[in-house]
């Protein structure tokens, strides 16, 4: 468990998959891809860790995700097979908001 900051930058410990923290919720907390959590620049993988398929929807370069309560967004920088994961539950990937018409 670690406190997010934004600028943060993130790698998974069992896909390709690096995030960069946009927006954090300032508290500590477990951002987790595939299964395990994510590791800081530096930080080396645990031993005997494995992609969870049941946590493999993937993540997409250049997508931004959020959790449900908008607290956490995260930009992917380099995709991989991992579903990113805040807590135990899973982040969205971040919609477009709609403009209004220019009638």
């Amino acid at each position: 468990m670690r406190t997010l900051k934004p600028g943060l930058k993130l790698r998974s410990a069992v896909c390709a998959s690096e995030v960069m923290v946009i927006r954090a919720p300032g508290t500590p907390a477990v951002l987790a891809c595939g299964g395990a959590e994510m590791l800081a620049s530096g930080e080396g993988a645990p031993a005997g860790v494995a992609l969870d398929n049941t946590r493999a929807g993937g993540t997409l370069i250049g997508k931004r995700y959020v959790d449900a309560t908008d607290r956490l967004e995260v930009l992917c920088t380099k995709g991989g097979a991992g579903t990113l994961e805040l807590d135990g539950t899973a982040l969205e990937v971040k919609q477009a908001k709609a403009l209004p018409s220019s009638d």
